[in-house]
């Protein structure tokens, strides 16, 4: 009988059995995503369109900016997911995850097409949103932050060295712990905020759904990291804490020069220095969560966030509960052979 020889998850190849399955909490996690399918179509833009005419002109800049960014953030991601995520995790179970990921994506981008074309009726403006990375400087900021981390991997074609392992690893917390964890949280925030405040419901709906996603997708990437840290732990040295600490920190950067551009000179419950206080929070428990120390020691000044890490959001926004799920059947052991 012909010994198997045991491989890490960053090993180069391209495992396609699933059968003996080396990593089965993977594949709970494609499954638990499959529960939490949800269209477009069930989102009710309707009431959205009278509130966008109750708003300030500082709230409507807001908003703009706000859906621009939506226009190209998950496209990235994704484009991020196909080029390297795909590539080098060898796992087919964590490729089903991956591929059931990249769908999600496709639902946040028509989820965000639907939102702009309702929005932003004036085609001009509507063009100006969707060619944001090139117009709008602090988008394209977030944007070129995010285009680097993809550029230092992808002509990568094996993670055959340290290096290049390590290079994975800080693609990999960039886009879940910086964009997914920071930038798309930041997002939520302004949705939320108007939510607290009787605004955009079919928005806040939506963006509680786009939420319970992103918020797995994170988990995801995190139990990767936990994972390759299990297997490799020489990859996880005193370098590499500093690494992921200057990334955070150039993330919240960028992404308190997106707030200052939302926020004007502020507006009641929302400004600059509340993000400030509310992004740096955010990247201590990104930190925390990676096992790093935490930057910044600062506390979430948003109530209506108080509800951010909790995993069931049922009735959150009064409509539709979060925890819907489709029925998923069938039985898998984990211990069974070919």
């Amino acid at each position: 009988m012909t010994k198997m020889t045991t491989k890490n998850l960053l090993d180069p190849g391209f495992e396609l059995t699933l059968r003996p399955m080396r990593y089965p909490h993977f594949y709970e996690r494609y499954r638990d995503a499959i529960k939490n399918t949800w269209t477009v179509e069930e989102v009710d833009l309707h009431s959205d369109v009278a509130d966008l005419a109750k708003l300030t002109p500082a709230e409507q800049h807001m908003i703009s900016r706000l859906v621009a960014f939506f226009a190209t953030g998950d496209s990235i991601v994704a484009n991020n997911l196909v080029l390297t995520l795909y590539k080098h995790i060898n796992s087919p179970e964590a490729r089903l995850y991956l591929s059931r990921q990249l769908f999600e994506e496709a639902v946040h981008v028509q989820f965000y097409l639907t939102l702009l074309d309702t929005y932003l009726p004036d085609h001009d403006e509507r063009a100006e949103a969707f060619a944001a990375i090139e117009n709008i400087p602090s988008i394209r900021e977030k944007a070129q932050f995010c285009f680097r981390w993809m550029d230092s991997v992808e002509s990568v074609d094996q993670l055959d060295s340290r290096a290049d392992r390590r290079r994975f690893l800080l693609n990999l917390i960039c886009f879940a712990a910086c964009i997914e964890g920071l930038f798309f949280y930041g997002a939520f925030a302004y949705v939320y905020w108007f939510r607290s405040r009787g605004l955009l419901h079919g928005l806040a709906t939506g963006t509680n759904w786009v939420f319970r996603d992103e918020s797995m997708h994170m988990s995801f990437a995190f139990e990767v990291v936990d994972t390759v840290r299990e297997e490799e732990p020489e990859l996880f040295d005193e370098e590499l804490a500093k690494e992921v600490t200057a990334m955070l920190e150039e993330a919240v950067t960028a992404e308190l020069q997106f707030a200052h551009d939302l926020c004007g000179d502020g507006l009641p419950g929302m400004n600059t220095a509340s993000m400030r206080q509310y992004l740096e929070a955010v990247a201590d428990q990104r930190l925390a969560r990676l096992g790093f120390p935490v930057r910044y020691g600062s506390s979430n000044p948003f109530s209506f966030m108080e509800l951010q890490n909790v995993q069931e959001l049922t009735n959150f926004f009064e409509r539709r509960p979060s925890a819907y799920q489709v029925a998923v059947e069938g039985t898998v052991s984990f211990d069974d052979d070919f």
